[in-house]
């Protein structure tokens, strides 16, 4: 068998309507301002016209209400995409509650990550393609300013397609300022300066479909009986990366080495790895040195159980999406190319 054969999703246009959602956690609850200044930095930028649901900024809502408002986003044929405010937790109980012949129906571009990987993993089950990567309340709203890289991949996403070359923004933050603090607004998190994006297995060049997403999430997805069949990974290309709950690296080890026991690894022709966040807000961060520890333990973690399981398989390590700022949105079901011999990445938008 082969990998699902995506569609191209249609893109937008400026003056047409978005639909903005918080899926798992209505973020925009807890700050209002950097909410507005979300919406306000997207129609800016994009020429898109956002549009809120009834549990966009309500906390504690429950898990049908949130599936009923992303159905209803899917149906609506004015609203020609979807954007998560953010991710959250519990994601997970909502996915049953979904109308999935409705929204496989009305097939759009859905952005988001962290817990949204509920939803891309959904998605790919329904044979559609999306974009993982993007929170309007992280990477829109918070800030003097949208990072390029996202403003890149964001408009590439929604409006413009084509075939974008990653690259490494030279600084990257764990998290950003309180969303209750009045300088989230106007002021970055501590950045640091990136380490060089680490290239391991054979000096070739993989192209194929991507998933993935947060492992903790995959997790739970496994849990529940949710997964792709193996069949479908047959040449895709993975997304891994782990979110500010900083698993150590022996769990992530664990949950790697199950992907491979499962034989997604084996069926994968590369892996794409996310810069990881070694520091959690609220807390003293760890030294500079002990910092760069922890991303290169879990490198080795990841690495060492891909090549026990698949020798051949392209592995990328450091790349800027996930949960990182600045951050990549990057295709979900999408083709991404990684060339090991050239050491560049390359993502196509449709």
């Amino acid at each position: 068998m082969t990998p699902p054969n995506f569609p191209t999703l249609p893109k937008a246009a400026a003056g047409d309507r978005v639909a903005i959602l918080s899926p798992a956690f209505a973020a925009p609850a807890v700050s209002e301002a950097v909410h507005e200044q979300a919406m306000k930095r997207l129609t800016e930028y994009t020429g898109l016209i956002p549009v809120e649901y009834p549990t966009t900024r309500r906390l504690g809502a429950t898990a049908q209400d949130r599936a009923a408002d992303v159905t209803a986003a899917f149906a609506d044929p004015t609203i020609r995409a979807i954007l998560a405010t953010v991710g959250g937790n519990d994601q997970i109980t909502a996915i049953k509650h979904l109308d999935a012949q409705v929204i496989a129906a009305h097939p759009k571009p859905f952005l988001g990550y962290s817990d949204n990987t509920n939803l891309h993993n959904f998605l790919w089950g329904l044979g559609m393609p999306s974009y993982y990567g993007g929170s309007t309340q992280v990477h829109l709203g918070a800030g003097p300013h949208i990072d390029d890289v996202h403003l890149i991949s964001l408009r590439a996403a929604l409006l413009e397609g084509g075939t974008v070359d990653l690259t490494d923004p030279g600084e990257a933050e764990d998290y950003g300022v309180p969303w209750t603090d009045p300088r989230a607004l106007t002021e970055f998190g501590t950045r640091e300066p990136t380490e060089p994006w680490a290239w391991s297995g054979p000096q070739k060049m993989v192209e194929g479909r991507s998933w993935g997403g947060c492992l903790e999430v995959i997790d739970q997805i496994a849990m529940a009986g949710r997964m792709p069949a193996v069949d479908d990974f047959a040449g895709a290309i993975l997304l891994l990366e782990t979110s500010e709950d900083l698993p150590a690296a022996d769990d992530v080890m664990g949950w790697v080495r199950a992907l491979g026991e499962r034989g997604i690894l084996e069926a994968a022709a590369g892996v794409l790895v996310a810069r990881p966040p070694v520091s959690r807000l609220g807390e003293t961060a760890p030294a500079a040195h002990e910092r760069a520890k922890l991303r290169a333990d879990q490198r080795a973690a990841i690495t060492g159980q891909i090549s026990l399981y698949n020798p051949d398989a392209v592995i990328c390590v450091g790349v800027p999406f996930g949960h990182t700022r600045p951050q990549w949105i990057l295709p979900h079901g999408g083709l991404i190319r990684l060339d090991a011999t050239t050491r560049t990445i390359t993502a196509d938008f449709g």
